[in-house]
């Protein structure tokens, strides 16, 4: 059932819209990661726009967190931890702030990672079986049944390929930019917490996961790694966007 669901819901779109959009850009099939890349982060704006409202609502209550926090600090019991979550919870909800609000674009991200990544499997399989079985996929008025199999090639390298078999100066600069630019896009998303141990989470997250990623990207095909680089670049100054506008609106309102 799940399966079903899935193919139906995430693989299919995403396979026939990356074919139609490989039609449409010259048969180029890092193009078409790339123009999908933009299209998934402009239907992301409202989620955007959510996620920085939160982040904003989030740092104007920490001096009322920190008070709460400061209240029981000394009292260990049971019923004052119970007294002290809460009352942090009626603050978040009378402030309209849910600290969870905050990863909604990462949570929406996840299965389009997943998804892109068997999407490019399916769109220029590896195997003769697997380029049989891209048919079921493709919906009948998709224009790329004509031209299969697809060219996979972008700038020289192979998208399919894991990242690490680029060979030579992209097996080393794709990690690096996908590092980078995650570590500016996570910079241009992180507010100042007056919480010195949240500070430090933060801080120690703005290095870690950037790194992370870099070293993970070995290991996807070069395709996801393109994704992943255009979708931090995408987010990085859509991000800057959303938060002028957000800041204007509420410089006007109070």
């Amino acid at each position: 059932m799940f399966s079903l669901l899935w193919n139906e819901i995430i693989m299919k779109p995403m396979v026939n819209i990356l074919t139609v959009l490989y039609s449409l850009f010259s048969d180029n099939f890092g193009l078409s990661i790339i123009v999908f890349t933009i299209l998934i982060r402009i239907l992301m704006i409202p989620l955007s726009f959510r996620q920085v409202k939160q982040m904003i609502g989030m740092q104007s209550i920490q001096p009322k967190l920190k008070s709460i926090q400061e209240k029981y600090k000394d009292r260990k019991d049971r019923d004052s931890r119970q007294k002290m979550s809460q009352e942090t919870m009626n603050l978040y909800k009378q402030s309209g702030v849910n600290p969870v609000g905050c990863l909604g674009p990462m949570i929406i991200q996840l299965p389009i990672w997943i998804g892109l990544y068997r999407a490019i499997f399916k769109v220029v399989p590896p195997t003769p079986e697997g380029l049989a079985n891209l048919s079921s996929y493709l919906y009948s008025w998709n224009p790329v049944i004509n031209k299969v199999p697809l060219d996979s090639f972008f700038l020289g390298i192979d998208l399919v390929n894991p990242v690490q078999q680029a060979g030579g100066l992209f097996a080393i600069l794709l990690p690096l930019i996908v590092a980078g630019t995650t570590f500016a896009q996570q910079k241009v998303s992180m507010f100042k917490s007056s919480d010195a141990r949240q500070e430090q989470t933060n801080k120690m997250m703005l290095w870690m996961m950037p790194v992370m990623f870099g070293f993970f990207t070995l290991s996807f095909p070069a395709g996801l790694a393109t994704y992943i680089i255009f979708s931090n670049i995408a987010g990085f100054f859509i991000q800057i966007y959303v938060l002028k506008i957000l800041l204007i609106i509420l410089i006007h309102i109070y």
